[in-house]
């Protein structure tokens, strides 16, 4: 990039939020300094897959990122089945009836990385850096551990569901046919978002909510215990299914920051929001949120400087309702699946039957989805 000596904004995280904020930036005329990735950082296998929805697509689309994915890393989901922990009780949805080409898109998380690395590294007004240079806009976007926000005086208020999320790929001897899968089945929820990796057309990402205990018995159990576990878990509904790799996992926890902005500063992504992952909504929220703030930035006044309070108030504004109401969304269900109360059970399972009856209802829950 040509030589200067200051930067319009430095962005602190290194993951996807903070680079789709870099080149977002760029595109409106910015110079960002970004947080390189540590060279030195040892490969390691990631089963992350993460479901962006077509806004987020969209978004990607527009920074010419999308279409630099290999066919391998992206694959679309056209339809989706939500079950209770009753046979009978479900709820399915189909990119047909929302009139949409799908419903969202399961993408490799590593692979998205990548590609971002690739493309802030040849945008003119991002420059690479270890330690970003100071600017008059600092964003922290270093995910949801983030140790930067607290010195810029926010607070994160976490509430931990004591679940821990197991991650893994998985093959299976059936064709997915782009269909996701969920079970809620009290206390745990199971959901298997449809891969093209490692076999095309038969791959699965694995996002299994479970409580800590139960979590570190299949953490530690051997591959062939795990399918077995799977197999219980599914009913077979999926056909054979087999571990491709290691397994991983992380904590669940509802959580929000306060504030999320302040002079010269704005909190992105898990930083400043963190929810369940039973809705696949955490990196919409992310992108949303970067959107949000491109255009704040855009549409401030001439005479208004990129750290002034007032201008990052609005960011925070609109991104206040979207963010409040997904939480109370993920949290709700969550709260209302994971009781193993007989009522409960009726009553939850009655209403997952209703609602697949309710076609407007179900359309309306499937739009708050699409577009957070």
């Amino acid at each position: 990039m040509p030589a200067m000596t200051t930067f319009d904004v430095r962005i602190l995280g290194t993951g996807i939020v903070s680079r789709v904020a870099a080149l977002s930036l760029a595109r409106i005329g910015l110079n960002v300094a970004l947080q390189a990735r540590p060279v030195d950082a040892a490969p390691s296998a990631d089963v992350r897959t993460y479901a962006l929805n077509p806004t987020s697509v969209q978004w990607l689309e527009g920074l010419k990122v999308w279409s630099a994915l290999p066919e391998a890393a992206r694959t679309a989901v056209l339809d989706m089945r939500v079950q209770g922990d009753a046979h009978a009780s479900q709820i399915e949805f189909s990119a047909w009836q929302q009139a949409v080409p799908a419903l969202a898109w399961i993408v490799d998380a590593g692979a998205l990385e990548n590609v971002l690395d690739a493309a802030a590294g040849f945008t003119p007004q991002v420059a690479l850096q270890a330690e970003p240079a100071p600017a008059p806009l600092t964003l922290v976007a270093e995910g949801r551990a983030s140790a930067t926000r607290a010195l810029f005086g926010a607070r994160f208020v976490r509430h931990a569901y004591g679940h821990t999320a197991v991650a893994a790929r998985l093959v299976s001897d059936r064709p997915h046919a782009g269909c996701a899968r969920q079970w809620f089945r009290a206390p745990d929820i199971l959901g298997l978002l449809p891969f093209d990796s490692p076999e095309a057309g038969r791959s699965y990402g694995l996002v299994w909510s479970l409580p800590q205990a139960q979590a570190q018995h299949w953490l530690s159990a051997s591959a062939e215990a795990f399918e077995a576990g799977l197999m219980d878990a599914t009913g077979g509904a999926v056909g054979t299914l087999r571990l491709s790799g290691e397994r991983a996992a992380w904590p669940l926890a509802l959580g929000h920051a306060e504030p999320v902005t302040g002079t010269g500063w704005a909190l992105l992504g898990d930083a400043a929001h963190q929810v369940h992952p039973l809705a696949g909504q955490g990196l919409n929220l992310g992108l949303a949120d970067v959107v949000a703030l491109a255009d704040t930035l855009a549409e401030r006044e001439v005479w208004r400087g990129l750290g002034d309070p007032v201008l990052l108030r609005r960011y925070a504004r609109r991104r206040l309702v979207p963010n409040w109401a997904m939480a109370q969304l993920t949290d709700g269900l969550w709260h209302l699946f994971a009781r193993e109360n007989p009522g409960w059970r009726e009553l939850r399972n009655r209403g997952m039957s209703l609602v697949n009856h309710l076609p407007p209802l179900k359309r309306w829950l499937a739009t708050q989805a699409l577009d957070v």
